[in-house]
């Protein structure tokens, strides 16, 4: 594999860039020690090779990516080749609706690139219009295949909502989350001490969510034509895993 990189480039790009659902490499960063070649991802994706994926490609390289996050083994990335190339134009593959919290940056969990995801975030990963108007530009207007609700575990909003915190404008996006509560069936201790509570009702509150989604009619319509597909996941804040729901 080392040799056929090094002495035939372009063959070695189309065959990985089909590998990984489309994360495109344009450049070579030589040999690092131990003989291993460093392949640097120096480009955002292009119309072209966006437009080939199917969204189903775009979930398993999505899914790819978070196997190197948590094995600790990412792409090398080359940030500022991607800005550069991304600086006139975005070709992006994935919308991503994640929550605000700190230790969830989706495009680093996901090993992403500049130029490939657009990502709103939002305490809970609650949809209200301004979201929907959001995902509506990246899929009807830019052309991204996939929507990715991911929601992560111990997260501090979904345990607000099932505590009842009040606290300004909070308040009213807490309440967003708290029908989540009532659909999740536990049988244990149903309180935000209890953990594991907390995580089912983050998992129910992605469902949720993805039926909020649904109910754009342009986003609806995009699914059932089979342009995009809507999928939900939760992060693991421990050990970095990401379970897809499909």
């Amino acid at each position: 594999m080392q040799n056929t990189i090094l002495q035939s480039p372009e063959p070695a790009r189309r065959r990985l860039l089909k590998g990984a659902a489309g994360m495109t490499i344009l450049g070579i960063a030589g040999m690092v020690a131990g003989g291993t070649s460093a392949i640097t991802y120096a480009a955002s994706l292009t119309r072209e090779e966006r437009d080939k994926m199917t969204p189903d490609q775009v979930i398993e390289g999505l899914k790819q990516g978070n196997i190197r996050f948590h094995a600790g083994k990412p792409q090398k990335h080359d940030y500022l080749a991607q800005k550069r190339a991304s600086q006139t134009a975005q070709f992006p593959s994935v919308a991503i609706l994640s929550c605000m919290d700190s230790r969830a940056p989706a495009e680093i969990i996901l090993d992403s690139g500049i130029g490939e995801a657009f990502n709103s975030r939002i305490a809970g990963n609650i949809a209200n219009d301004d979201i929907l108007g959001s995902l509506e530009f990246a899929c009807a207007a830019a052309g991204a295949k996939v929507i990715l609700v991911m929601g992560h575990t111990a997260c501090g909003a979904v345990k607000g909502a099932i505590d009842n915190v009040e606290l300004g404008h909070l308040t009213g996006l807490l309440n967003k989350i708290k029908p989540a509560m009532e659909k999740t069936e536990y049988a244990k201790e149903r309180n935000g001490a209890n953990p594991e509570f907390v995580d089912a009702v983050a998992k129910t509150n992605v469902k949720l969510t993805i039926d909020e989604i649904r109910k754009s009619d342009i986003l609806n319509r995009l699914e059932v034509e089979g342009k995009i597909k809507i999928t939900g996941a939760m992060y693991n804040l421990v050990g970095g895993k990401v379970d897809f729901f499909s």
